[in-house]
């Protein structure tokens, strides 16, 4: 599912989204707000989110650079700028820092769900479900460990390994820390404990499969690393707040 994240002091702004989502086809779709940079920055680390919608004027950073530094860490994230200034320069900046889309406010309902719909559902649509390509097991040299970047290697090592049974200890010891400290470590970077992150991965790989093919759900578990149906149909609910059948008919209704 996609999930989005405004970054606006404004909060009559924050509000004007959010009911505009609520009455909309992505009125399911996970919204956090935060307002100022800094607090974005940390929602984006944690959350991922698809879509960000920030304001220019931001207490705490320049909106153009607070967008730059979001897609240089994460460049898959499609940056939004909402905002009272209409000046060529602005929108040039924007355009050249790779910026999605330019709404000015007050928002326009319609205007907002065109962008949506332009930028969630192609976002969708072109996403490859990696579990259908050709899978071959991690060679050596693919899991090699960097001594200096050892949650770097963790992260890859749960990449290549996902669908396969991983536990905490078993990546600790691969990168050559005790589980306590690795557990500490790996939290402190990634904003989630080992498990969350691990299901977290698991799941955005279910997600390619539930929205680009017919495969049953307990196949979809399966070749994604989760121990069960069961606990994968709990797992997904609990995170995108609906099962993976109503995630798949939700998807389906959206691309129609």
């Amino acid at each position: 599912m996609a999930q989005i994240l405004v970054v606006d002091d404004d909060i009559e702004t924050r509000q004007a989204v959010r009911s505009i989502l609520k009455n909309s086809p992505y009125c399911d779709f996970p919204l956090w707000e935060a307002e100022t940079a800094e607090k974005g920055l940390t929602l984006i680390k944690r959350k991922q989110p698809t879509l960000l919608l920030t304001d220019l004027s931001l207490p705490d950073m320049d909106g153009i650079e607070f967008g730059k530094k979001t897609l240089k860490n994460h460049p898959n994230i499609h940056v939004v700028v909402v905002t009272h200034l209409q000046m060529f320069r602005t929108v040039h900046d924007c355009i050249n820092a790779g910026f999605s889309a330019y709404l000015l406010k007050p928002i326009v309902k319609d205007e907002l769900l065109h962008i949506f719909k332009r930028l969630v559902t192609a976002q969708l649509l072109n996403q490859t479900p990696p579990i259908l390509e050709k899978r071959e097991r991690p060679s050596e040299e693919q899991l090699k460990v960097d001594l200096g970047n050892p949650i770097e290697t963790a992260i890859e090592y749960i990449q290549l390994k996902y669908y396969e049974p991983i536990k905490l200890k078993q990546v600790a010891d691969f990168v050559y820390l005790s589980p306590s400290y690795f557990s500490q470590v790996f939290k402190e970077e990634t904003g989630m404990n080992f498990v969350e992150f691990l299901n977290t991965y698991r799941l955005g790989k279910s997600k390619h499969l539930l929205k680009m093919t017919s495969l049953p759900i307990d196949v979809i578990a399966s070749q994604t690393g989760f121990s069960s149906p069961a606990y994968f149909s709990t797992t997904f609910k609990r995170e995108e707040g609906q099962t993976p059948s109503e995630y798949r008919n939700m998807f389906s209704k959206l691309t129609k």
